[in-house]
Formats: C-alpha cells, structure tokens, sequence
C-alpha cells in the first residue's frame, strides 16, 4: 500500500466530486441562497439539523451565520437543533426519531426555513422534522447525498450530492454551505 498514493487520491477523489456539485448543482444552489435572502430580509429564521457529522454541519452553518462568515455584519437568526439537553430530554422521554420535529413545532414559524442534513437522505428524525415542518409552512431544504433518500422527494429543495462516499458528500455539505454563507453576507450586508 503507498499511502503518499492514497493521499492523493483521496484529495483528488474530493475536488472531482466538488467540480461535479459545480457543474451540475449550481442552480439549487443559487436557489437555496434566494430563499435565505428573502426569508433574513422578511425577519425568518433558519433551524438547521442533521446527525453525526452532519450536526457539526448544521451546527456550523448556522454559527457561520450567527457569529460571521468573512464579513463585520449583524448576526442573521440562525439556529441548529442540537442543544444536548434538549435532544437528550426529548429522546430519553419520548424517542430519537422527533428530537428535530419537537423542536420544530416549538420555534418554527410560517416562512421560516429548515436545512436538513443526510448523506443518506433516510433519516427518519430528518424526515419528521421536514414533515413538521411543511404543516406549519415553512420552507424545507435537504441537503443530501446517496441519491437523496426519502428526503429527495419531500424537502421543498434538495441538493444532493452525487455521491455515495460519506465522507466525499460531508466534503461537499461543507463547501456547499461556505458558498451559501459567502453569498448571503454579499447580498445582505455589501457595501
């Protein structure tokens, strides 16, 4: 085994898969971006959720917005549903597949935007926070992978990551979402 030749391969194998997001994904994208400007301009939240790696995503994302990006700005209100207690609280009491949706039905409002992250588009605590969310009209994105699951065919928009290498689609969540995060603070907050 050469692991100078894994190494590279595997760097290799991550810019290939985010030149194919560039080619073939820029359109949801761009799409995405126009639904979070309208919803900060209108005074609507973003909740952003996702399991395992993709929690540190969504918790990500959403301090990426809050604190900043690249620029001084005010803080947008971003929120990720992941604060231990409660998902521990809730899940300990009831169960794991609506740690989201709970959280969901407390703080969502109408226009509000939900990000759910899943490499594998099937997670079921995802899918109930996305249904949730659709009965209180909010705006549903799936950032996805793997062929983009069940969640492919709920969210309202899904980028999915063509993929099925876990680690190549959480490559791509995260520069998917610095690109997001770089254009909002442009069109919100340039000088």
């Amino acid at each position: 085994m050469n692991m100078k030749e894994d190494i590279q391969n595997m760097l290799l194998e991550s810019a290939e898969t985010k030149k194919i997001v560039a080619d073939t994904l820029t359109k949801e994208i761009e799409d995405v971006t126009e639904i979070l400007i309208q919803a900060f301009r209108n005074k609507h939240r973003l909740y952003t959720c996702g399991n395992g790696g993709s929690t540190c995503d969504a918790m990500h994302f959403a301090e990426e917005l809050v604190a900043r990006y690249s620029m001084e700005r005010p803080g947008l209100p971003a929120q990720a549903l992941t604060d231990a207690s409660t998902i521990t609280c809730w899940g300990n009491d009831y169960n794991f597949e609506t740690i989201f949706s709970r959280q969901v039905q407390a703080y969502g409002r109408k226009g509000d935007v939900l990000v759910g992250i899943s490499t594998s588009g099937n997670s079921q605590n995802i899918i109930k926070a996305v249904e949730e969310a659709k009965k209180i009209g909010i705006v549903t994105i799936g950032l996805l992978g793997k062929g983009g699951g069940r969640l492919k065919d709920i969210c309202d928009i899904s980028i999915i990551v063509p993929s099925n290498n876990t680690a190549r689609i959480q490559e791509a969540h995260i520069a998917i979402i610095h690109v997001i995060c770089d254009i909002l603070e442009r069109e919100l907050y340039a000088v």
